[in-house]
């Protein structure tokens, strides 16, 4: 029989019997114990004054720690404790394993020696959407490891967090600080890739954090390229204080130049954020065949930021620069990035209450016509000032009433190559309406009335020379939406689909006229409210819906088919049309996105939805026009995602056959193969690929393989740019990602697909 022997701070529980008595049954229950109390368990102690000797599955438990040895001398004055034989400290809240062959430690203090230790140090998994994690924890191996607090040092000792039986990779140095769960840093490290001597780090330091943040240099990007030749990189991220950061770089490209990059972001309130980025390349040129060099360097820059202010008002801005579209396909490294020809910034604060809003905006608009430096469309709005309402109850009953208005008054500009408005051109614009509804024997119908002012102070003349004199345009409008009883019917669905199969069809009808436009021309073009004509037009769309049901009552839609044509009563628009080019009109911005106005007509193509959806992993899209006009399928837009377990595929084909006076002849297939993503242990594939039948080329290819082990991944691609005579070149990158540590290389981890 054993009891709990209070004594001295210490609890001990040891056999009432002799001392010479060894006692084999297990431990007894943990007893209670106050904070920095020890609890003994061990088969034979001695005393000698303040000195204890226990002897035989000694086991010490205070506060969250177990130290486990086969012999243990405790001096209960000075604290201090010497273990020896199988040595196991444990901690449990820091996720603590070490073994070693002798350990000296001072509850008290807690500073201690651990010789020839081995053991784990937990790590967060650092988990990010592009960081290789693992929840395994960080192995340590050395000759001699202090304690001191929550603090080791670990000399000729190496790290690791791969399986010890077979590490992929380990870092050995002559001294390793570790602060679990804060930090590592590593003096004089080598780190080995399967025993072989890669790298030498003369200082490298990691946080244990599950959300890193400190001050310090980041991976080297180095590389080669077929347009930029060798390349060089290496940033420092700077951790300001706990509400700002920034990273400041810099790329060496020994065929072209030189490039920066700076981000900055923060958060200066609770109800703040911004982030800015800068990057800018000193361009020595792009060598030809002739020997010239034409330069292509530039700057870009973009901010975005949102701040709530006192009274319910709330601003956002977001500023993008660049300096030339050559610029940006050169340099970039995203396809989507290289042919978006826009550069928008806009600021504005807003307030919204009941059913109202104020907002006050600043913008600024640059479409990039071309490569050719100053071939751009700007417009400017230097301020912009709206008051709006959406729709207001002025009466209920049978016959109820809304009320909706749209106001602005604004300072706008516009410059272009061959035009160019003046800096400051004032347009006010008032848009009241009025709305009520009717229902009868399942019908739906909601007329609105509205009527439009706009001033303007400079207009164009015939002659498309501008004039400074004011110009005002006044127009009526006059609309009805009805909305016919939807017609539905349930049948019997096929085994693979489902239960039952409700087919729903639902017709619409929207007409509307507008009238007061007499000038067409003279209004100078800087946005959508600028694009108003006279109008009798009728709108016809018919949607067919098909839902089944699972044997568990769930329903989803598996099929729909949208058709829709617009009637056009007034085949010249109000005499607004410029015959034999493009027109951009209110009547043909809402039935597709491309323009097919270039001509009389009295219909619009047919646009048609087709989205079949035979299961949650499986999505097949059809957006397509057909032009009755000229008798054939004027635009194309075929997409679907299949996801079959481990990969997904998703295909694409686009195609434009309009008149080149409308729309540029497209014709592009594109497809995403993945196999695996990226954490996924073993092989990851994917091939990104947008091929051109026009030019018979690939304007895009990336193809990416990555194998990920139990703590890190090698990642291989190559990827193509083919983007007119501003771009055409091949890349070979290379990246090594260590779980919870990062990525090394020249593949950048937000350019990566896996």
């Amino acid at each position: 029989m054993c009891r709990i022997l209070p004594f001295c701070g210490l609890l001990i529980v040891a056999p009432l019997c002799s001392q010479q008595l060894s006692l084999k049954s297990g431990p007894p229950p943990i007893p209670f114990r106050g904070a920095g109390d020890l609890e003994i368990i061990a088969d034979r102690q001695e005393s000698f004054g303040q000195r204890r000797l226990l002897r035989g599955h000694v086991e010490i438990r205070f506060d969250d720690t177990v130290l486990t040895a086969d012999e243990i001398d405790l001096d209960e004055l000075t604290h201090e404790i010497e273990a020896r034989g199988n040595v196991h400290y444990r901690n449990t809240l820091r996720q603590e394993n070490l073994y070693a062959d002798r350990f000296n430690y001072n509850s008290h203090t807690e500073l201690g020696t651990l010789y020839d230790v081995h053991g784990t140090v937990g790590s967060a998994s650092q988990g990010g959407a592009r960081l290789l994690t693992t929840d395994s924890p960080f192995y340590i191996k050395g000759r001699v490891v202090h304690k001191t607090g929550e603090h080791y040092t670990v000399h000729n000792g190496f790290v690791t967090n791969c399986n010890i039986d077979d590490p992929w990779w380990t870092l050995t140095a002559p001294r390793t600080k570790i602060k679990p769960g804060e930090s590592a840093t590593i003096y004089g490290g080598v780190f080995r890739l399967r025993k072989v001597p890669v790298f030498y780090f003369p200082i490298f330091k990691k946080s244990l954090k599950r959300m890193p943040r400190r001050s310090g240099f980041l991976t080297p990007n180095i590389g080669n390229s077929s347009r930029f030749g060798l390349v060089f990189g290496q940033s420092y991220y700077w951790a300001v204080n706990r509400s700002y950061d920034a990273t400041i770089g810099g790329t060496l490209y020994t065929d072209r130049g030189v490039a920066g990059q700076l981000g900055f972001r923060g958060r200066p309130t609770p109800n703040s954020h911004f982030d800015a980025y800068f990057f800018g390349v000193k361009d020595r040129g792009l060598k030809l065949n002739d020997g010239r060099r034409v330069k292509q360097g530039g700057v870009n820059f973009t901010m975005r930021g949102a701040a709530a202010f006192p009274g319910g008002f709330r601003g956002v801005a977001e500023l993008n620069y660049l300096s030339s579209l050559e610029f940006r396909q050169a340099f970039t490294q995203s396809f989507n990035e290289a042919v978006f020809s826009q550069a928008r910034s806009i600021g504005f604060v807003t307030k919204n209450f009941s059913t109202f809003s104020i907002n006050a905006a600043f913008l600024r608009n640059e479409n990039f016509h071309s490569v050719e430096r100053g071939d751009t469309i700007i417009t400017r709005k230097l301020p912009s000032f709206e008051f709006n309402s959406y729709d207001h109850s002025l009466l209920k009953g049978p016959v109820p009433l809304w009320f909706s208005f749209d106001g602005a008054f604004e300072l706008i500009s516009r410059t272009q190559q061959s035009f160019q408005t003046r800096r400051y051109v004032q347009r006010s614009d008032l848009h009241p309406q009025i709305t009520t509804k009717f229902e009868w024997a399942g019908f739906h119908v909601t007329p609105t009335l509205g009527a439009r002012s706009t001033a303007y102070g400079q207009s164009r003349a015939a002659d498309g020379s501008l004039i400074g004199s004011n110009f005002y345009r006044n127009t009526g409008e006059v609309s009805v939406d009805i909305a016919p009883p939807a017609v539905e019917k349930i049948f019997e669905a096929p085994g693979w689909i489902g239960k039952k199969l409700k087919h729903v069809i639902e017709p619409r009808l929207h007409y509307r006229f507008v009238d007061g436009v007499k000038d067409f021309d003279r209004v100078i073009r800087f946005d959508t409210r600028d694009l108003l004509h006279n109008t009798n037009e009728a709108e016809l769309a018919i949607t067919n819906r098909f839902y089944a049901k699972d044997k568990a009552g769930r329903v989803r839609e598996v099929l729909s088919v949208d058709v829709r044509q617009q009637r056009f009563f007034d085949p010249t628009f109000g005499n607004s049309l410029s015959l034999g080019r493009r027109n951009v009109l209110t009547s043909s911005l809402g039935m597709t996105p491309f323009a097919f106005v270039d001509q009389v007509r009295n219909y619009s193509p047919i646009a048609s939805t087709v989205r079949i959806s035979p299961s949650w992993r499986h999505v097949l899209e059809w957006r397509h026009d057909y032009d009755p006009l000229r008798g054939k399928l004027v635009n194309s837009s075929l997409s679907g995602g299949f996801q079959f377990d481990s990969w997904n595929l998703t295909l694409g084909h686009h195609a434009v056959r309009m008149p080149e006076s409308l729309a540029p002849l497209s014709n592009q297939l594109f497809a995403v193969i993945r196999l695996g993503d990226f954490n996924r242990r073993g092989w990851n594939l994917a091939v990104n690929n947008i091929y051109d039948y026009r030019q018979a080329i690939f304007l895009y290819t990336a193809i990416q393989g990555t194998y990920n082990t139990d703590c890190c991944g090698f990642s291989a691609e190559w990827r193509r740019f083919a983007i007119g005579r501003t771009r055409n070149d091949n890349q070979i990158r290379f990246a090594f990602s260590i779980a919870n540590v990062g990525s090394f290389g020249t593949l950048r981890p937000r350019e990566r697909i896996f």
